[in-house]
């Protein structure tokens, strides 16, 4: 999920102006449609950024919230909400009540942007992996245990236990590093047994594939039919696997998301809608391409 921000001019009124901020409301208005819903009556004020001499209250829709000051040269009131709260800047010869009308003016925007961050972190809490031994992490769907013992070599999987050999002292970073080699290496394996599969189903195959570690993207293909993937998909079941694959070969035939991309994904994979709708449920920050 990126940043939201939002601007507000205080310059005189101007009706071009003002007929342009109501489409970009109502065309905020409307992603909403295609957001998690969540309800703003609960949400507690976030915690103030670390620079104390910036950060001030104010009280939007009767909730407290913080948020930090900045004055610059520019020419409007700008809000900024990311995982670090709420920050507004403003020209350097703006009053305070001046900012506080902008804030109370857009109260409504700011709270439901809050609770849309505090959810988004507190999924990426949720499924955070703790890189210790006891630990569990998905694989394919399952879910596995972590035991880090001096007298294996390398990393071996059995049943529901991933044996990682590193010594006592080993670090969070090392088992980490040694754990996710692991990971992208089956993601590859993986990958090579169901990407044939897909192209025998669309009688096409791509220029080339290869694996990605994108934070954005669970998958991409360029206009020349190169695949990559993500190989962080190996921590999902293979239903979703073969989605993403699908979405990505159906590219190869239509280079857009329109009804026709989409009646190749249908064709490539039927079950398609049910699996897109999984992918939601375990993340809702990393598209697919």
């Amino acid at each position: 999920m990126t940043r939201t921000s939002e601007r507000s001019g205080r310059r005189g009124r101007d009706p071009a102006r003002d007929a342009s901020l109501r489409a970009h409301a109502a065309a905020d208005a409307a992603l909403q449609l295609s957001l998690p819903l969540f309800d703003p009556a609960p949400i507690a004020p976030p915690a103030p950024p670390r620079s104390p001499a910036g950060v001030r209250a104010t009280m939007l829709c009767e909730q407290p919230v913080h948020y930090e000051l900045r004055r610059s040269r520019r020419r409007t009131i700008g809000f900024v909400i990311d995982q670090r709260g709420l920050r507004v800047t403003a020209p350097r010869w703006v009053p305070l009540a001046e900012i506080e009308r902008a804030l109370q003016e857009k109260a409504r925007w700011i709270l439901r942007k809050l609770v849309e961050w505090r959810a988004h972190e507190a999924r990426r809490e949720r499924v955070a992996i703790r890189w210790r031994h006891g630990a569990t992490l998905r694989y394919l769907g399952d879910t596995l245990v972590l035991s880090v013992e001096p007298c294996v070599r390398g990393v071996t999987r059995e049943g529901t236990l991933l044996r990682v050999g590193l010594p006592p002292h080993a670090g969070e970073d090392q088992l980490r590093d040694r754990v996710q080699a692991w990971l992208q290496a089956r993601a590859r394996e993986v990958f090579a047994e169901r990407i044939p599969l897909f192209a025998q189903r669309l009688g096409r195959s791509p220029s080339r594939w290869a694996l990605s570690s994108a934070r954005t993207r669970w998958g991409s293909c360029t206009p020349d039919g190169a695949i990559r993937l993500n190989w962080r998909l190996v921590h999902f079941p293979l239903e979703i696997v073969d989605y993403v694959i699908a979405h990505e070969f159906a590219h190869l035939r239509e280079l857009n998301h329109g009804p026709r991309f989409w009646a190749t994904v249908g064709e490539l994979f039927p079950d398609f809608e049910r699996a897109r709708a999984r992918l939601r449920e375990f993340t809702d920050d990393m598209p697919v391409g």
